[in-house]
């Protein structure tokens, strides 16, 4: 698996599901340290989203035999 492939699988819906788990722990009232630290969480992942989407996705080989 290359880099680009893990970029594209993982660590894209990993830091958009970071954006909305801080989005869930910044309005939820019950747990302090959630509350706290929700724009931390939130702003994690926006820079981490932000960074990993600059990478370019991996293409598609096109089968050569098939002209």
């Amino acid at each position: 698996m290359t880099f680009r492939a893990f970029n594209q699988k993982y660590l894209e819906p990993f830091f958009e599901l970071l954006m909305i788990f801080g989005i869930i722990a910044l309005c939820q009232p019950w747990i302090e340290p959630l509350h706290r630290y929700g724009l931390t969480i939130i702003l994690i992942g926006l820079v981490g989203f932000s960074v990993v989407i600059k990478i370019p996705r991996e293409e598609k080989q096109a089968d050569e035999g098939s002209q």
